[in-house]
């Protein structure tokens, strides 16, 4: 299981015991306003579409959405918002991408690359690990919701390229072209998602033990907990038991 979708696991457990609607509700906000600036219209930008999908998913009011289309678009002030991509190594030199959208590009810098030299990690120059990640359809559904017979019937034909199990969950990966037809067959079969995003996904990845271990997933905590990241992908690798025994 890649580094991401490790973690993506940890936090949907997390979110489960304490959760944090504030900062889910902000981040979304964010990438609502971003997204509507290529269109205010969710059916014609998938994008957008996405956005507002997951905003609904966590019973974010109809307004706070409208409110973020109208300021993405120019309608409503507030839209200035700029997004950016970090790139740095964590412990054992695994990789970093960090997702940013922010109003303030030099402060947020100062407190990035604060937030890696604190957790054993450093921040890297453009290009630096980039390479290293796919930009990817990623949507995540509860094992229980389907077999992989199942899906692999509905998402291959729509697009999808791969279907693999991440603890508990189905992880389904797919083109950017597909995100939006594989997303309609399931729910076309009646199979609800957890989440969907357009993702970064690692090539390959780094394993990582003990210490090092330990120190990753704290910097990404880190980093996953500032107020200006959206996201966090990486290409760590733990072993099962050993993750768990950490949480």
């Amino acid at each position: 299981m890649s580094g991401h979708s490790k973690w993506h696991t940890i936090k949907h457990k997390k979110a489960a015991l304490d959760s944090k609607r504030g900062k889910v509700f902000t981040r979304l906000i964010k990438e609502i306003v971003i997204a509507a600036r290529s269109g205010g219209d969710p059916d014609a930008n998938a994008r957008l579409r996405t956005a507002v999908v997951a905003a609904k998913a966590v019973s974010m009011p109809a307004d706070n959405i409208k409110r973020a289309i109208m300021r993405g678009t120019g309608e409503l002030e507030g839209g200035q918002i700029e997004e950016l991509m970090y790139e740095g190594y964590g412990p054992g030199g695994a990789a970093v991408l960090v997702a940013i959208a922010t109003d303030n590009r030099n402060r947020t810098a100062s407190e990035i690359r604060h937030v890696f030299s604190k957790n054993g990690g450093n921040l890297g120059e453009p290009g630096s690990v980039a390479w290293m990640f796919k930009r990817k359809s990623q949507i995540f559904i509860d094992e229980a919701q389907a077999t992989e017979d199942k899906l692999m019937e509905v998402c291959l034909e729509a697009g999808a390229d791969d279907i693999v199990n991440s603890g508990g969950q189905w992880e389904v990966l797919a083109p950017l072209e597909a995100h939006q037809a594989v997303l309609d067959a399931l729910q076309n079969a009646g199979i609800a998602t957890e989440s969907a995003e357009l993702s970064y996904v690692a090539e390959n990845s780094v394993k990582l033990e003990g210490s090092q271990a330990r120190a990753m997933l704290k910097l990404h905590e880190a980093l996953d907990d500032h107020d200006d990241v959206q996201n966090v992908y990486s290409n760590f690798d733990i072993d099962e038991d050993e993750l768990e025994s950490m949480e």
